[in-house]
């Protein structure tokens, strides 16, 4: 794909949650979190300012505990690279309601924009088949995020992923909330959960 046919990242994830519904949305380390954050403020986000890789694991847990809700999981390439593993576990326990996209920017944007695997031999989309995520795709327009938001919903036909091409922008950090204890006791409450 020519680096002019690149997404934007904040209109990618701002139109996967235009309608999200009840939907859970796990935002791994880094600039998805941002994006997470700069799309709205919400109290069934989780934002991971730590635990590189282990967004999806995260999600999985979460879809796994809430069976009845759609679980979104928004990555990098880098992280998705380093928490690769956790796809063949997605495939072995096969939540229905898990969704995964991953932003990739062909780049490690945290630790100073690196060339990434995924800009040359990586196939994330072929990784996520091979450890048996039929439902794997590459998404390299807007009308295809909203179809992919729409999906999402169907709590029966997951899981799926998707790995989407965004440009390599620097963009300002919006911030949500680092204060853990806040973000736990929201999402729960957020769930019907009594505050621990």
């Amino acid at each position: 794909m020519s680096k002019a046919n690149l997404l934007d990242r904040r209109q990618v994830v701002s139109t996967l949650l235009a309608d999200r519904k009840d939907a859970l949305v796990v935002a791994g380390l880094g600039a998805a979190t941002y994006d997470l954050a700069a799309a709205g403020d919400h109290a069934r986000n989780l934002s991971l300012w730590g635990a590189m890789g282990g967004a999806v694991m995260m999600g999985l847990g979460l879809a796994l505990a809430q069976p009845e809700l759609p679980v979104v999981v928004v990555t990098g390439d880098g992280e998705m690279l380093m928490g690769i593993g956790s796809l063949a576990t997605v495939a072995l326990q096969k939540p229905k309601n898990l969704s995964i996209l991953v932003l990739d920017n062909e780049a490690y944007g945290e630790t100073g924009g690196q060339v990434s695997h995924t800009s040359a031999a990586a196939d994330l989309v072929g990784v996520a088949r091979a450890c048996g995520i039929e439902n794997s795709k590459a998404i390299s327009t807007l009308s295809e995020i909203e179809f992919f938001a729409k999906a999402m919903q169907d709590v029966s036909s997951g899981p799926r992923f998707a790995n989407v091409k965004i440009d390599a922008a620097n963009l300002d950090r919006v911030l949500s909330s680092r204060d853990g204890v806040f973000v736990l006791t929201r999402l729960r409450g957020a769930l019907g959960y009594a505050p621990i």
